[in-house]
């Protein structure tokens, strides 16, 4: 009789290197992926060894990394070590697909990080002049920012089973579970999300869009990023139809991806009564007015001009996606600014491509300064079960779900003004200075020209750190360092 050995079982660091084996595999593939752009424009294949070395690096590394799991059992994840796994998938992401960048010897390490970073958080902004780059290198961005949406770890989750995905899936911040099967929700994100891609660039075309230009603005306008091949963004275009595509897709991106399931199945009840569409549909009906009087008063805009640059921008901005139709930013009034800064705070859906604090946790914010308002003046023995409804369903809003609510909102906003200080201190003014930080830590993409390629290193760090805060939602980021630092403490500490 055969004996059966058991598996050697990987747990700890072993386990966490196995995992980032995957994810090196999966950068190294992203980055073999502008290659076929040279389909289109063979005669850029002078910069095809760009990104088939640290592709082919990439993914040697992972292989190798692979076979401390490859046919083993996997342990547990500790407390917090998903954190750690996703922190680091992000930063190998990050550092992997700088490279190309680098190589062209045209970026400095600094520059081609903050590149990598704005495509991979979906922010959009830039150091790339898009009049002289090569598609292939636009494209690349445009790769970044579609993995970068639909979440590193989503990808990796669509090819490993629920036990070891689901931590993992909902540290880098996704609600969105469509069906019981962990790996088939993941799938079926990806398939909704590039079937919105398809549809958008078809659209693109039909209204004059180049096939290459098309397909780059769905991408980025589906996953909130804002990269454009042209300098003038969407504005190039001047077009209501382009600008309408564009607004629907911004939206999509915003919306969480279970809600998308709902107005496919044709759940309307419940798509419009989810707290999130019905706070986004306020606030841009609020807003709208307001916008449309300052660009009337201000500018040399007639009344339906001004509402169709209102709406655009508004959206862009709420959905932190970044895309713009005016050429700058600079001469806006400082209340204009003052609207839009709140705008990209706020931010988009939960378990959605956009960034910002996010619409549910605002709107539990108003909704909780109502409640408390209203049992002030009501009979004290009157009792209530606070609720909001999300996701088809009344959710019910303890004290618990509140100061979440609160603690979240008051370290984004703390961090808000630590990377607006720093700014200041290269000469910024005071307003550009949270304009451009609030671009940077909701992921929007929107600049009044303070960072750039000749930006002081300093400020373009401070804008990285700004954007991965921003993608992740900081505590994962705090839980994983948390943990990082707490376990190289018990290894020093058990060495001497």
């Amino acid at each position: 009789m055969e004996l059966v050995k058991n598996k050697e079982t990987v747990e700890g660091y072993r386990l966490i290197a196995g995992y980032l084996g995957v994810i090196f595999i999966l950068v190294g593939i992203i980055v073999f992926l502008p290659l076929l752009t040279l389909i289109a424009y063979p005669e850029e294949i002078e910069n095809a060894k760009y990104f088939v070395i640290p592709g082919i690096i990439s993914i040697f590394i992972g292989y190798s990394l692979s076979f401390l799991i490859k046919g083993k059992k996997k342990g547990d994840l500790h407390k917090h070590q998903d954190a750690l796994i996703v922190i680091a998938a992000w930063i190998i992401s990050i550092f992997v697909c700088a490279f190309p960048f680098i190589m062209t010897g045209k970026y400095n390490f600094t520059q081609a990080v903050f590149e990598a970073t704005s495509g991979f958080s979906t922010t959009g902004l830039s150091v790339v002049d898009v009049t002289v780059t090569p598609k292939i290198f636009l494209m690349f961005r445009s790769i970044m920012l579609f993995f970068g949406g639909v979440g590193l770890v989503l990808v990796m989750t669509s090819v490993i089973s629920d036990a070891y995905g689901m931590r993992l899936y909902n540290a880098e911040g996704h609600s969105d579970k469509l069906v019981p099967n962990l790996a088939k929700s993941a799938r079926m994100i990806i398939t909704i999300y590039s079937g919105y891609i398809f549809s958008g660039t078809v659209l693109y075309v039909i209204f004059g869009m180049k096939p290459f230009d098309a397909l780059n603005h769905s991408i980025a306008a589906l996953s909130t990023g804002g990269f454009s091949t042209k300098a003038e963004s969407i504005g190039y275009y001047n077009s209501v139809p382009i600008e309408t595509i564009t607004i629907v897709l911004m939206l999509f991106g915003g919306t969480n991806f279970l809600i998308h399931l709902f107005l496919l199945k044709g759940k309307f009840k419940n798509f419009f009564q989810h707290c999130e569409v019905k706070f986004m549909l306020f606030i841009t009906a609020a807003a709208l007015p307001i916008f449309g009087f300052l660009l009337f008063s201000g500018f040399s805009y007639d009344i339906s001009e001004s509402l169709r640059v209102s709406i655009f921008h508004i959206i862009s901005s709420i959905t932190t996606t970044g895309f713009q139709t005016v050429p700058t930013f600079n001469n806006w009034s400082s209340s204009l600014l003052f609207l839009t800064v709140i705008l990209m705070l706020i931010g988009g859906g939960a378990g959605s491509t956009s960034g910002g604090i996010k619409l549910y946790r605002v709107y539990t914010a108003f909704k909780d300064l109502y409640w408390t308002v209203r049992d002030k003046f009501s009979h004290k023995r009157i009792i209530r079960s606070d609720s909001i409804i999300r996701f088809g369903q009344k959710e019910k809003v303890d004290k618990a779900f509140k100061t979440e609510v609160y603690s979240f909102i008051g370290i984004y906003i703390f961090i808000f003004l630590i990377g607006t200080f720093i700014f200041t201190l290269f000469g910024n003014t005071l307003e550009n200075s949270m304009f451009e930080f609030a671009s940077a830590l909701g992921t929007v993409g929107i600049s009044v020209g303070i960072t750039g390629f000749d930006a002081h290193p300093a400020i373009l760090w401070t804008t990285i750190c700004g954007m991965i805060l921003g993608r992740l939602e900081i505590y994962i980021v705090f839980l994983g360092m948390i943990r990082l630092f707490s376990d190289m403490g018990n290894k020093i500490r058990g060495r001497s």
